[in-house]
């Protein structure tokens, strides 16, 4: 299974949920692989730590190779690398993503993602694709190649007013690129529960009939320590109550 975090707004979690639910994965005995399409890197850094600065190929290079033609092309597997987690692989991101966005978008290479993913199907269980704040060449390119679509939403009226242009994306991409994708849900991301505004705003989406997930993730300060420490919450503390969610979140997507 092929998946994308996708959300156009900044701050929403991306980089968390994709890395969390992928650490929960790896974690199960699922093969799994995040590939990182943002030039921030917070999900390389997330599941690399310090090793996120040390020189390694990785999607920018896999992206350039893409540009020029080779007799023998690299593999899809020497832009991959290991983290410290057993099970759980990596495509880092780069700055040089953004250096390198205009090329590939002017010579149509929007397709190369997908095509280059499928070839992994037998080394894979699970792909979780992480992408940047903005509809651009790489979110495009990863709406192509997934199966589903995961939206981190902020229990806020910006968030939810982003929201419905968010859903137009997604279905404009199925109806001229990717008619297999699927919008798996909502992912509510720092809930309050004693807050009243993110419940009224949160039933008003299930209301109006948007696939809004449960279990819905707490707002933690956990998480930040987790950030700090470069460790998933499931490596972190397998008992709190962030991590106890998340895995329910994941078995509800499994399931």
């Amino acid at each position: 299974m092929r998946r994308v975090v996708f959300n156009q707004k900044g701050g929403v979690g991306k980089s968390t949920i994709t890395s969390n639910l992928a650490a929960i994965a790896a974690a199960q005995g699922l093969r799994t692989l995040v590939v990182d399409l943002d030039a921030q890197g917070n999900s390389s850094r997330y599941l690399l730590g310090e090793a996120a600065d040390e020189e390694a190929r990785g999607a920018a290079e896999f992206f350039e190779s893409t540009l020029s033609f080779s007799v023998r092309p690299p593999k899809l597997a020497d832009f991959i690398s290991a983290t410290p987690w057993e099970n759980l692989h990596l495509m880092r991101s780069s700055p040089v993503l953004e250096e390198i966005h205009s090329k590939l978008e002017s010579r149509y290479k929007i397709y190369k993602l997908r095509d280059a993913l499928k070839t992994l199907e037998q080394d894979y269980d699970a792909i979780w694709i992480d992408t940047p704040p903005a509809l651009n060449f790489y979110t495009r390119s990863a709406l192509i190649a997934a199966e589903g679509c995961l939206i981190p939403f902020d229990c806020d009226d910006f968030s939810r007013r982003a929201l419905y242009g968010l859903l137009e994306s997604v279905k404009e991409i199925q109806a001229d690129h990717n008619p297999d994708l699927a919008v798996e849900g909502i992912v509510v991301n720092q809930f309050q529960p004693r807050a009243s505004l993110p419940q009224r705003t949160v039933q008003e989406l299930i209301d109006e009939g948007l696939p809004v997930l449960q279990p819905y993730l707490s707002s933690s300060v956990k998480i930040k320590e987790s950030h700090e420490l470069a460790r998933p919450m499931i490596h972190l503390d397998a008992r709190h109550k962030l991590t106890q969610e998340y895995l329910a979140l994941f078995e509800a997507l499994a399931g």
